[in-house]
């Protein structure tokens, strides 16, 4: 594996799935095949998990890792080809991208959308600049329109703990105070559609993702008929996408609470985090059992474990 970007990158992943889970029973097994590798994660937005996790899985791997939070640490870069750069960027992603690749064997990029157009960010610009110039192979530590690291591990998650051959899963839409990417709903809902699990989608009018990440998914407006009989449940907030960026008033109902959640099959509930308590969710779903939010962040590293565990053994 050369990219990891999405779940078409995958080539089978009920196995990747099952390599993560064995490698949650023996962490260190692999470390020989790290050695001597090193790891670069680039960040252009702010991280908590997805940097203590993969670093942790490269460590686990015996590979050195170098972290550089573009943001802060390095050049403003500019994106666009023939660019007279004589404003404030400093740096071409040509140059920052091609030299990082000098220094690390495998490169993990993160960087989040615009929200003000809907074709810059869908065409990942950022990210796929990387992909072009950097010459290694690239992990995405999520893009304007996905987080796979996220869904991997989200999927790691329910296929440890589901009690039942398919279950059903719902993602549902959840109240917020700021405009949120698309990237983890529509990362969420193109795995679940290629994996076996019965899958419903729950947002209110006005909140439909792009239906190039939903095919194969039930969707309804209606967040009781989707949650009767869930065994999974993924509530996350997402901005629309037409208009795009754009939040609509109302639907502060929708936040999860005990008594939705008497109407599932005992449904777990996962969030990637980080939450809003007591408006995306209640205290009493986060502190209950039913809770799973810091069970699938642990998760994390081992979805990124079986990530660099493949790209190693393409090196």
């Amino acid at each position: 594996m050369k990219l990891f970007s999405s779940v078409n990158d995958v080539t089978d992943i009920n196995a990747l799935v099952a390599e993560a889970l064995k490698l949650k029973q023996n962490p260190y097994a692999n470390q020989d095949l790290g050695k001597n590798k090193t790891l670069g994660l680039v960040f252009l937005n702010p991280s908590l998990r997805t940097r203590m996790s993969t670093q942790k899985a490269a460590l686990n791997l015996g590979m050195n890792v170098m972290v550089l939070n573009m943001d802060k640490e390095g050049w403003a870069l500019e994106l666009q080809d023939g660019a007279i750069m004589n404003g404030s960027s400093v740096e071409h992603i040509r140059e920052a991208a091609a030299v990082l690749g000098q220094y690390v064997d495998i490169i993990g990029v993160r960087s989040f959308p615009g929200l003000k157009n809907r074709a810059e960010d869908y065409n990942e610009e950022v990210f796929n600049k990387f992909v072009k110039y950097c010459g290694v192979p690239v992990v995405s530590l999520e893009s304007a329109t996905r987080h796979p690291l996220q869904s991997l591990a989200d999927l790691v998650t329910i296929e440890e703990l589901k009690t039942k051959p398919r279950p059903k899963v719902v993602l549902t839409w959840a109240p917020h105070i700021k405009l949120l990417p698309q990237a983890v709903p529509n990362s969420f809902a193109e795995w679940m559609c290629k994996a076996d699990v019965d899958f419903t989608i729950a947002h209110p009018k006005g909140y439909e993702l792009n239906t190039d990440f939903t095919q194969g998914a039930t969707i309804t407006h209606n967040q009781d008929e989707a949650l009767a009989g869930a065994d999974f449940i993924y509530v996350k907030n997402w901005s629309a996408y037409e208009p795009y960026g754009k939040v609509l008033p109302g639907n502060e109902d929708w936040m999860l609470t005990n008594k939705k959640l008497g109407i599932t099959d005992n449904a777990k509930v996962m969030h990637c985090l980080p939450v809003r308590r007591n408006l995306e969710l209640s205290d009493e779903i986060l502190d209950g059992p039913n809770s799973l939010v810091v069970h699938e962040a642990g998760n994390r590293v081992w979805a990124a474990q079986a990530v660099l565990k493949t790209m190693l053994e393409s090196l």
